[in-house]
């Protein structure tokens, strides 16, 4: 019998590391009587573990149709205890409720981009391959980053750039994006990043290449990743049942930012919660060393208290 989270597909598959599945697991701690939401699930990582730790019931959303799909083919054998289903993590209450669930055992959001998002040239989310300039989590909604840029004004696309990428040669970028999109659309990656390499690279760049922080930037917007992201998690830790524990695992500031001061809004309102994390928890070197992408995630944890007699 296979365990679940054990890829027989792709090596495109096998690329996926889930970030802190230790430690996700140390928080969430599985029950066989308890039921979970993976509000991200993506490749099916962080899933898999809680069922190989005893979870009872694994509820899994993702906006990504391509994500559900692999991840219903490698955790096959979860059988019923693993439910599928494309939505926003944003959309948890409605999930709930069309399930007849007024309380769950624990919640866990990962959020940003997925290394298999990133791996693919066709979603265009990385600079590192060409592809088309889309980005979209989920391909069957909204504009594409190329749709995007063609219309907007320069001094809004530079005032995203610089709130969402913290790019300080954002209104340098937004201008010289502008003004290549005036000889001609912009519809590659590879061509995004060169116009925004001449206006933000200056000399000697080595530790992060200057289209780093407006692809970020870009990804956000076309995303709405930073919208309702308070609400999400005022939502999911009201539906924990007493003991039940929220997990959200950020990747970099603005995400954390929002979730550290909901959270920390929340315990200090509501004596009910108990913030767990008190700084965030980190990966380890070993972690890191084995996959890079892990070095900037913050893991953050509230529990809903058991109420004493």
């Amino acid at each position: 019998m296979t365990t679940p989270g054990r890829s027989q597909n792709s090596e495109f598959d096998a690329r996926h590391e889930p970030v802190l599945v230790r430690e996700v697991i140390a928080l969430l701690q599985p029950r066989s009587d308890g039921t979970y939401v993976d509000c991200t699930v993506g490749l099916g990582g962080h899933a898999a573990a809680m069922l190989a730790a005893g979870a009872g019931r694994v509820i899994a959303l993702d906006r990504d149709a391509g994500a559900l799909a692999r991840t219903a083919t490698r955790l096959a054998d979860a059988g019923s205890r693993l439910e599928l289903v494309h939505a926003d993590y944003r959309d948890l209450p409605r999930v709930l409720a069309e399930r007849g669930l007024t309380a769950v055992d624990g919640v866990l959001a990962d959020l940003g981009v997925s290394s298999w998002q990133l791996d693919d040239p066709a979603r265009g989310f990385s600079f590192r391959m060409n592809g088309p300039l889309d980005m979209r989590m989920d391909p069957s909604k909204g504009p594409t980053v190329a749709e995007l840029i063609a219309t907007t004004d320069e001094s809004t696309l530079a005032d995203i750039i610089y709130e969402y990428g913290e790019e300080r040669h954002a209104r340098r970028v937004a201008r010289s994006i502008v003004r290549a999109r005036e000889r001609g659309p912009l519809v590659e990656t590879s061509a995004l990043a060169s116009i925004v390499r001449g206006a933000a690279g200056g000399r000697g760049w080595q530790r992060i290449d200057p289209a780093t922080r407006t692809f970020q930037a870009l990804r956000i917007w076309v995303n709405r990743e930073l919208e309702g992201l308070d609400t999400f998690v005022e939502s999911a830790v009201a539906s924990l049942r007493a003991g039940g524990r929220l997990a959200v695992i950020a990747f970099h500031s603005l995400e954390d930012r929002i979730v550290k001061h909901t959270l920390r809004r929340l315990v200090d309102a509501e004596e009910t919660y108990r913030m767990i994390t008190r700084k965030p928890i980190r990966p380890d070197d070993t972690e890191v060393a084995h996959n890079a992408r892990a070095r900037s995630a913050r893991l953050r944890a509230v529990e809903k208290a058991v109420a004493i007699a």
